[in-house]
Formats: C-alpha cells, structure tokens, sequence
C-alpha cells in the first residue's frame, strides 16, 4: 500500500468515525422512521442527546474532524432547506458543544473572591438556550440583578478574547465557542432592548 493509499483510507476512516459519532448522538432525537423531528417528541431525548456528546467528548471523539462534519452537515441542511428539524438539531448539538467546553474553565473565582459578572456569564453558558431570557433578566440590573450590561459585555468581551487565544485560529472550535458567547451576547442586547422599550 502506497504512502497516498495509506492517507486516503486513514481519511476516509476519520470521516466515517465522525459521521458514526454524530448518528449516535443524534440517535436519541430521531423517530422510529429515522426521521427528524424538532422538538424532539420525548423530553427525555435531549438528555439522551447531551449525555451522548458527553460520553463522545470523554472518548476524545469530538475533534476538528467531528466539528467539521456537524458543520458540513448543517451547511448542507441549510443549502436544502427541506429539514428545519435537522437543521436545528445541529445546532443543538453545537450548542451543547460548546457549552460544556467552555465551562471547563471557570473565571469566577479571583484572589479568594468571586467576581460577580464572570459568575453570572457562567450561569449562562451553562443553561439551556431556552432558559438565557429569564436569567438575564433575572442577572442584569434592568431586572433583578445587579450586573449592569455594559459589566456583562465587557466579560463577554474577554472570553472571546480567552477562546481566541486558546484555540487554534481558524479551527472549527474556535469559530463555535466565539459563535455561542456572541450568541449570549446577542440575546443579552436583545433583551435589554426590548427592556427600555418597554419601559419607554
């Protein structure tokens, strides 16, 4: 076997190891007809879900190459436009991704004390897409809280500035992590509009 056969068929392996790691942590969200459905008709299945990209990310399954054929994929659904279920899916599981990457490493704690704001931006990262509204609201000084946005911005700022310096520039990772935490960033700056116009 010739040096390029070699790499062609380890290739070929790789893609197929991707492929296989996200059918099964898609598995638990798909219909007995494999069909795609979003949301998912069994609440449970999305717990399935997380604790298969958990299991995966133990496994050390979901690298470059497996982020690479979420995004191919969610290109793909995209482009074809016939399967929002599976278009969102993927998204999910690229929310989830990132999520539990990124809270590994806590900012919180400092010199024995927590910083209040960093603290805050892990709540977030840690909940559910679903829930970000509420505890915003429940977080910023707008509502019940006592961070101020711009505070909360500013921490959002210098994650992206971790994750950038952290990851490989350019790397699928890194493009998902600044992704989310632009993401939260968003959803906040929506709130908060929507917060003064009503208040208006």
């Amino acid at each position: 076997m010739s040096i390029v056969d070699r790499l062609v068929h380890k290739t070929k392996e790789k893609i197929d190891s991707s492929t296989d790691t996200l059918k099964n942590i898609l598995k638990p969200v798909l219909d007995e007809t494999e069909e795609v459905s979003w949301p998912p008709r069994d609440p449970e299945a999305l717990i399935l879900m997380e604790k298969e990209i958990e299991k995966r990310e133990q496994e050390g399954k979901l690298d470059e190459g497996f982020l690479s054929e979420v995004n191919a994929q969610l290109r793909q659904s995209k482009l074809d436009g016939d399967k929002p279920g599976l278009e969102a899916m993927l998204q999910k599981v690229l929310q989830i991704y990132a999520s539990k990457v990124l809270r590994k490493r806590s900012y919180a704690n400092k010199g024995g004390g927590i910083i209040i704001e960093e603290r805050f931006l892990e709540s977030i990262i840690e909940a559910p897409e679903e829930d970000w509204n509420r505890l915003l609201m429940g977080g910023l000084n707008i509502g019940k809280g006592e961070v101020s946005p711009e505070e909360f911005y500013s921490v959002i700022k210098k994650r992206i500035e971790r994750v950038l310096i952290r990851t490989e520039g350019g790397s699928y990772q890194q493009r998902i992590l600044t992704e989310y935490l632009k993401g939260i960033q968003s959803r906040t700056e929506e709130v908060v509009e929507a917060f003064q116009g009503s208040k208006q």
